[in-house]
């Protein structure tokens, strides 16, 4: 039964914004191009009861350049007691979706946390500035091409290697 329905609603928006529809099991992800993701969230929301953003992230595909990025929201109907996923591929160079703010108020933390964490801006969006990281941070800690710059663990088996890379007392 929640296939059929959840079948239904793909068929009804794909017909209507062109979407890519994609099933994996019983999981279905509408694959939306970044300038209809508000008009697509809004008839999810208004015509067909998704009435909760459960969640949104983003995945960085790096070195791929062209769509680097995927921004995922994760919708729930409360009524229907089904969940749909969205995917928004972003390029890589000036990532940057508008914000779907006005529809789901709940997108202003995870839009914020994901222009901290990741550089992917949200053009509309009432308060774009970083959530979890200090406000003078120098880049975006979850991309893949972020700097690590952490000491490296000591093992026995790389022991004798971080000694010897040690400065001597006497430097």
């Amino acid at each position: 039964m929640t296939n059929e329905i959840l079948d239904g609603i793909a068929g009804a928006v794909q017909a209507r914004y062109g979407v890519e529809v994609t099933r994996f099991r019983d999981e279905v992800t509408l694959v939306v191009p970044p300038e209809k993701i508000v008009a697509v969230c809004r008839a999810l929301k208004d015509e067909h009861r998704f009435d909760m953003l459960a969640g949104q992230t983003a995945v960085d595909y790096w070195p791929r350049q062209e769509e680097r990025f995927h921004i995922v929201y994760m919708l729930y109907s409360l009524p229907k007691n089904i969940r749909l996923t969205l995917r928004v591929p972003v390029p890589g160079a000036s990532p940057s979706v508008p914000s779907i703010e006005s529809v789901y108020p709940n997108a202003n933390w995870h839009e914020r946390e994901i222009w901290d964490m990741f550089g992917v801006r949200f053009e509309g969006h009432s308060d774009m500035r970083r959530i979890l990281m200090p406000a003078d941070w120098a880049g975006h800690p979850l991309r893949k091409d972020y700097p690590l710059g952490y000491e490296e663990v000591r093992f026995s088996f790389n022991q004798k290697d971080l000694d010897a890379r040690k400065p001597s007392p006497k430097d």
